[in-house]
């Protein structure tokens, strides 16, 4: 059954992808009719629909990615799937599960000269409807051409069905590696306290880093690389902050955040990601899950920064990373008053973090100081 082997799909496509990309930025739309959210990869765009409830996106090698919204039309999750497989004559399977307490679908597709994945969500009801909204995405291309499998799963897994889950393992993360059922107590390395994880959160959240990772060394070469490289964070942000979110409270509660200014959590929290043991994996992804950087105390700059910016989140003081291509590096950015080194992304001038030199916040060497070669990266946008 391809559908019940869509994690052992996963792992054997991860360094296979190798495609043409366009260069036209696909942004995250949000849909405020609905309340969905979708990040697709950088390479989609636009080219049908009403703005509402029809959405169609073409993509590299032929890849197609359509979104419907049927309100009150089927019973259910079910009925659905079987009529879409119906109506498209796809010979692929169904297989039902639940997401985040909503009733949901992965669909393997087979049709004409076509194959990819669906994805088929329950909705939030409107205020005052009755009705159940039920959301249906189809990913596919050629079955001749290239293999688009992560390009496909990483498209759908970018839905968010609400605000809900845009802080939630995506829907086929979950499908595919779930996080388990089990609650377990694991310390947090270089504190005296621990925090509550899933028995699976760790391996899942690696296999969405290596994931995103295998499709994000297709644009090296690509115009759009930069907006690609964007969306890989963003994609380990959404995944990560319910597999810490434990964490990230009880550290906010220990260091007693409601009664420091920002500066000064922002340093405790900057002392702390500073400690961490420096790894780094030049011949993969380079990126340790969040969940091992936590409770292990390990990771490169970018683990660090990201990590340390939701640190900052938690407590309510906005934070974003910026990344650089030409010096290999990462540093956290927070929205704090104070003396320091600024960085100006998204409109706001940025405290800069530097998360592996034992430095006080605003400080950064002169080599690494040129604006131009940073990239900054926003994980909380409308």
């Amino acid at each position: 059954m391809k559908v019940a082997n869509l994690k052992k799909i996963v792992l054997c496509s991860l360094f296979t992808v190798h495609c043409s990309l366009f260069s036209v930025n696909a942004s995250p739309l949000h849909s405020t009719t609905w309340g969905f959210r979708l990040d697709l990869p950088e390479g989609y765009e636009y080219i049908d629909g009403n703005n509402q409830d029809r959405f169609s996106f073409k993509g590299p090698n032929g890849a197609m990615f359509d979104i419907i919204v049927y309100n009150g039309v089927y019973q259910g999750i079910e009925q659905m799937a079987n009529d879409v497989n119906r109506r498209l004559g796809s010979s692929g399977e169904i297989a039902l599960y639940d997401y985040e307490g909503k009733a949901a679908a992965i669909m393997d597709l087979h049709f004409r000269n076509f194959s990819g994945w669906a994805l088929c969500v329950e909705l939030a009801k409107n205020s005052g409807s009755a009705k159940q909204p039920l959301l249906c995405a189809l990913a596919y291309s050629p079955s001749s051409g290239a293999d688009m499998d992560l390009f496909h799963i990483s498209a759908l897994d970018s839905i968010a069905p609400s605000d809900v889950e845009a802080r939630r393992p995506g829907p086929v993360m979950e499908f595919s590696f779930p996080r388990g059922e089990k609650t377990i107590e694991v310390p947090i390395k270089g504190t005296a306290i621990s925090a509550l994880i899933r028995e699976n959160d760790a391996e899942a959240a690696q296999e969405l880093v290596d994931r995103e990772y295998a499709i994000l060394r297709n644009y090296e070469k690509a115009p759009n690389w930069q907006q690609a490289w964007i969306r890989f964070y963003r994609m380990i942000y959404r995944d990560s902050w319910d597999r810490i979110a434990n964490g990230l409270f009880r550290l906010e509660r220990e260091w007693n955040a409601a009664n420091q200014d920002g500066r000064a959590f922002a340093e405790k929290s900057l002392a702390f990601v500073q400690g961490f043991i420096y790894e780094r994996d030049l011949e993969g992804s380079d990126f340790v899950n969040l969940v091992t950087a936590l409770t292990e105390g390990r990771g490169d700059c970018d683990s660090r920064s990201m990590l340390w910016a939701m640190i900052l989140e938690q407590a309510d003081i906005p934070s974003a990373i910026m990344v650089s291509r030409v010096h290999s590096h990462a540093m956290g950015l927070a929205d704090i008053p104070g003396t320091g080194a600024r960085f100006e992304t998204g409109g706001k001038k940025w405290l800069v973090a530097e998360t592996t030199d034992k430095v006080g916040i605003g400080l950064i060497s002169a080599d690494k100081s040129d604006i131009a070669s940073w990239l900054g990266v926003i994980f909380n946008v409308p």
